[in-house]
């Protein structure tokens, strides 16, 4: 007889995280007017995790994003500390936009710093160009 445990042994063995392409990720570090920013992309099937540290490993506010339906609104939650008017928020709701994929993000940029914020995003955005992870046109927020 087939126990609890060995279902979900079963179960486990048969998912595939990201179809035959597997997870991918990828890491690098910016330096910017004397502030090290580093980020983590992790490409999942139907997701992107990304993580953006400010001067630390610091794992920061984490943020989740995803398009709704049926309008393609994004909605943005706060999962781990933050509000919804952090800055992490609005990276990840353009994220989505710009993706059309859920978006895990982390973050630990300082509220009070637009511009580094601002500069992070757009360093942040044209890596995922480079590496095709961009839609063609984005969403448009309605």
């Amino acid at each position: 007889m087939e126990t609890d445990y060995d279902q979900v042994l079963r179960s486990v063995a048969q998912v595939k995280i990201a179809g035959d392409d597997g997870v991918k990720v990828s890491c690098f570090t910016e330096v910017l007017d004397d502030v090290t920013l580093h980020f983590q992309i992790i490409r999942l099937a139907k997701q992107i995790y990304v993580w953006i540290g400010y001067n630390s490993a610091k794992f920061g506010n984490l943020y989740a994003a995803a398009s709704t339906r049926p309008s393609n609104t994004v909605s943005v939650t706060s999962v781990l500390g933050g509000t919804s008017d952090n800055t992490g928020s609005g990276i990840a709701r353009r994220l989505v936009m710009k993706t059309g994929l859920n978006i895990i993000l982390a973050c630990n940029i300082p509220k009070n710093n637009p511009l580094l914020e601002a500069k992070a995003e757009k360093m942040l955005i044209r890596k995922l160009i480079d590496l095709g992870y961009t839609m063609p046109t984005p969403l448009r927020a309605t």
